[in-house]
């Protein structure tokens, strides 16, 4: 906690609740004071409940989710991993049980020559979470805390269980629970990577999140694309055009994007619609083997996306990065790299 934060009176909940049921906006210091509350267990599951109904329905503003994540982190099991890293992850919602393309498009950078720090978790709102992909695919995923970056050395990969670095959330598990509708606490996962990356490719199915997404990675100082398939998935797709926020220098800069502008198909939801771990294991498989069609073009798109915010040098319009970030995607799936990133993964966890 800051000295500032330190010395300031902190607020209570009676006057946090009426505030924001007055509609009026929480400032960064009071959304960090009720966070850590409940990080620390000391709010009620009533408190909580209400807290998160109340901002909900009065709408986040970037200050607030600014707050809310200071305080997670501030809550986490630290991780120290100096360098460029990147993270690609969604914040999940759509709904759609598409297969694990944040995932499949992680293992793509890696083998294109990317540090991957991956923060995720199992399943909550589809068939098979990150973790439950990854676990099926022999990646071994309760690596202590200290070997990581040796496994990030290893395979240019490494993984964040979520549960293992965040423990506190459990004080949010029965609300959260019993509430069974989004709140903030939806679109902290992807913000609350304990690597603190340098650089992310970040889905959020929600229009009106995204850019506050987009806002906070702005005021962190990172380089991000945050983006939105106008149909509601929470990739950057194939089967609509997107909405991007592209956030440089502290800056967010909002545009559409059609796959289409750089030779990619339309593609259906039917078309990228996964099924259990098993399943989705085993598509994985066959994309880093060199299976061709809708998939591997969402994996590739999202490869793209990732590798672009990586980048440093920003160098022509998003469009002509993106195609140049493309051919490094598809290459290193057909030179084998890719493949070659999940086995050295999987060796390093064993």
């Amino acid at each position: 906690m800051s000295t500032i934060r330190a010395q300031q009176k902190f607020p209570t909940w009676p006057t946090i609740l009426s505030s924001l049921i007055a509609g009026g906006d929480l400032d960064r210091d009071q959304a960090y004071w009720a966070m850590g509350e409940v990080m620390t267990g000391n709010a009620t599951d009533s408190q909580v409940a209400g807290f998160l109904v109340a901002l909900r329905s009065k709408g986040e503003t970037v200050d607030e989710l600014t707050g809310l994540v200071e305080a997670m982190l501030a809550n986490a099991r630290p991780l120290t991993i100096e360098g460029d890293r990147l993270d690609i992850v969604g914040t999940g919602g759509d709904r759609q049980n598409t297969v694990n393309i944040s995932t499949m498009a992680s293992l793509v950078c890696a083998g294109a020559g990317a540090k991957i720090v991956k923060h995720g978790n199992r399943a909550a709102s589809s068939s098979a979470g990150s973790a439950d992909v990854l676990e099926a695919l022999g990646v071994r995923l309760d690596m202590p805390i200290d070997r990581l970056e040796d496994v990030l050395d290893a395979a240019n990969i490494t993984f964040c269980f979520a549960q293992v670095f965040h423990p506190s959330m459990r004080n949010a598990a029965v609300p959260r629970r019993e509430l069974g509708v989004p709140t903030a606490f939806n679109f902290m996962g992807p913000l609350t990577n304990p690597s603190q990356p340098t650089a992310s490719a970040i889905g959020c199915s929600d229009l009106r999140m995204a850019p506050l997404m987009a806002g906070v990675l702005a005021a962190r100082g990172v380089r991000a694309l945050v983006f939105r398939g106008e149909d509601g998935l929470d990739e950057f797709t194939t089967t609509a055009p997107n909405r991007v926020w592209e956030v440089r220098d502290g800056k967010v800069t909002e545009s559409l994007f059609d796959a289409r502008d750089i030779g990619m198909a339309r593609a259906t939801l039917d078309d990228l619609r996964g099924g259990d771990s098993a399943h989705n294991a085993q598509v994985v498989r066959e994309i880093l083997d060199g299976a061709r069609g809708p998939i591997r073009d969402a994996v590739v798109l999202n490869a793209a996306a990732g590798l672009v915010a990586l980048d440093a040098s920003a160098d022509g319009s998003l469009q002509e990065r993106l195609t140049a970030a493309k051919a490094r995607a598809e290459d290193a799936i057909d030179s084998g790299a890719a493949k070659r990133a999940l086995q050295a993964w999987i060796s390093a966890t064993a």
